[in-house]
C-alpha cells in the first residue's frame, strides 16, 4: 500500500510514497547497525558540533518545515513555527548536557576502583505518531544520537513528509548517513522490525491499543522498551483559583493542535462552589477560538488530522450525551471540505457517560463537577490512564500536596502540562512506562554497566 500525504484542512492529496518490501527493510536496517557501530566510538565534542548544526538547521528552516507539518496534519502555523523551535531547543539542550549525564560514576567497594559507564545499546526503533510530527521524533532521536546510538522512525503513515524531512535533517547537519533512517514501511511490517537482531530497542509515543502490540512483541523479542501513550489528564479548579485565569490556561491546554495532545486537559473538574461561574467564563472563551485555513496566522485551530478521526469523536459525544452528558457548545462536525469539528464542551459528564473513561481526541472538552475537592482527588485518580495533571489554586502549597495524591507522570500547579527537556516526561498505569527527555531520557537506551577493577 503508498504512503498518502492528505492534507486534512482540504481533503486532497498533496504526495504519495511507495511503501518498502521486507527485503528494503531489512537492508535499511543492517546499514543502520553499521553506521551505529561505527558512530558509538566517535568522541562527544563531534556529536555536540553535529547536534548543534541541527538546532541551528532547524531554525533556519522554522518557516518551511512549519507549512509542511500544518499542510500534512493541520496544525496551525504559529503552533507549527512553535513546534520547529521546541526541537531546536532539545537538540540544544543535549548537545550541552548528553556528557555530563552520560559521565562514570564512581563507587566505593572493595575493588581498587569500581564504577559505573553508561554506553550505547545500538539500534533504537521509534514509532511515532502524527500529532507532533516533529516534535515527537526529535523527543527520542536527539539523546539516543547524542548517546551513541543510532536510530530508525516509523512515522504516522499520513505525516510522510515529515518523516523524510528528519531524516534529511540529520544529513544536512553531518550526521553519517543511514544512522538515523525513515522506515516507509506499514505498520504490520513494525513487528518484523522488532524482531531484526538489528533492532536493540524501542521508544513507542501513540494510542494505549499500539502500546500493548508493541510492548508485547518487545517482551518477545527482548528488547528494552520506552511507551508514552493516551491520557486524560484532570485539569482542577479549586474554590480559591484565579477562575480567569484557570479558563485561559484551559482553553489552551484543551484546544491546542485541535485538541490532538496526549496531556491536554481532558477532564475540567470544578469544584461545586465556583462550577458555575468557571464553565461560563471557560464557555465564553472557548466560543470565541478562531477556526479556519491552518496556514492563517490568525487561526487558532485547524481541522483534526483525519476524516476517521472525526467520525470516531463524534460518535464518542453522540453516545455520551445520550448517556446523560450536556451539549453546552459544539458537538457537532463542520459542513465542508476538510476534518473541521467545532470547539465543544460536554458538561454534567458522569461516571454512566462514555466520555467520562476514555480519552476523547479532539477538540472536546469535557466538565465533571466535584462536589468538593476530596472529590475532585478521587475523580482525577479514577481512570486508567495517568499521564498529567494540573490543579489551580491560590493556595500553592495546599495544591502540592493534591498534586502528590494525583496519579500521574507530572503535575503542575497553576500551569498548563507541557514537556520540557529539563524535566523527565512520561506516564503510570495505562499512560505507559519509562521516560523521554532530562537526563532519565538518555538513560532509558544505554547500557547501564558496572566496572569492577581490583
Amino acid at each position: 500500500m503508498p504512503y498518502i500525504s492528505l492534507n486534512p484542512a482540504t481533503n486532497k492529496i498533496v504526495k504519495t510514497y511507495t511503501s518498502w518490501d521486507s527485503h528494503y527493510l531489512a537492508t535499511a536496517l543492517q546499514q543502520t547497525d553499521i553506521a551505529q557501530q561505527k558512530w558509538s566510538q566517535t568522541s562527544f565534542d563531534e556529536r555536540v558540533v553535529k547536534m548543534n548544526c541541527a538546532a541551528r538547521l532547524l531554525r533556519e528552516r522554522a518557516a518551511d518545515y512549519g507549512r509542511m507539518i500544518s499542510i500534512e496534519m493541520g496544525k496551525p502555523i504559529r503552533e507549527a513555527y512553535d513546534e520547529v523551535e521546541k526541537c531546536a531547543l532539545i537538540c540544544d539542550y543535549y548537545a550541552v548536557h548528553a556528557q555530563n549525564f552520560l559521565r562514570d560514576e564512581m563507587a566505593q567497594t572493595e575493588a581498587s576502583r569500581s564504577y559505573v559507564s553508561y554506553q550505547p545499546l545500538g539500534v533504537v526503533l521509534g514509532v511515532m505518531p502524527w500529532n507532533f510530527p516533529f516534535l515527537q521524533v526529535i523527543r527520542f532521536s536527539a539523546p539516543a544520537l547524542m548517546a551513541g546510538n543510532g536510530c530508525v522512525l516509523k512515522h504516522a503513515s499520513n505525516v510522510p513528509q515529515c518523516g523524510l524531512a528528519i531524516e534529511q535533517l540529520f544529513l544536512n547537519a553531518g550526521f553519517p548517513a543511514s544512522l538515523f533512517t525513515t522506515l516507509m514501511i506499514e505498520s504490520a511490517d513494525v513487528v518484523e522490525a522488532i524482531a531484526s537482531r538489528h533492532v536493540h530497542a524501542v521508544t513507542i509515543t501513540g494510542s494505549e491499543a499500539a502500546g500493548r502490540v508493541v510492548a508485547a512483541h518487545a517482551g518477545q523479542h527482548l528488547k528494552k522498551c520506552v511507551l508514552e501513550l493516551g491520557g486524560s489528564d484532570a485539569f482542577i479548579i479549586l474554590k480559591d483559583a484565579d477562575l480567569e485565569l484557570a479558563a485561559t490556561n484551559a482553553v489552551k491546554s484543551r484546544f491546542q493542535n485541535c485538541g490532538q495532545s496526549c496531556i491536554a486537559a481532558k477532564r475540567i473538574i470544578p469544584v461545586a462552589e465556583i462550577a458555575d461561574e468557571f464553565v461560563s467564563i471557560f464557555m465564553q472563551k472557548t466560543r470565541d477560538l478562531k477556526m479556519g485555513d491552518p496556514l492563517s496566522e490568525n487561526i487558532q485551530m485547524g481541522p483534526l488530522a483525519r476524516l476517521d478521526l472525526r467520525e470516531y469523536l463524534h460518535l464518542q459525544v453522540c453516545d455520551s450525551i445520550a448517556q446523560g452528558a450536556e451539549a453546552l457548545l459544539g458537538c457537532k462536525p463542520i459542513s465542508g471540505e476538510g476534518a473541521f469539528y467545532s470547539p465543544s464542551i460536554l458538561d454534567r459528564v458522569t461516571v454512566k457517560t462514555r466520555a467520562y473513561h476514555e480519552e476523547l481526541f479532539g477538540p472536546v472538552a469535557i466538565v465533571i463537577r466535584a462536589t468538593d475537592e476530596s472529590e475532585a482527588i478521587h475523580i482525577a485518580n479514577d481512570t486508567r490512564f495517568g499521564l498529567g495533571s494540573s490543579i489551580w489554586s491560590c493556595d500553592s502549597i495546599r495544591a502540592e500536596k493534591i498534586a502528590r495524591q494525583v496519579h500521574a507522570g507530572s503535575s503542575f500547579i497553576n500551569g498548563i502540562v507541557r514537556s520540557d527537556p529539563r524535566l523527565p516526561f512520561g506516564g503510570i498505569k495505562s499512560s505507559g512506562f519509562g521516560r523521554e527527555l532530562s537526563s532519565h531520557g538518555i538513560r532509558e537506551f544505554v547500557n547501564v554497566k558496572s566496572i569492577w577493577i581490583r
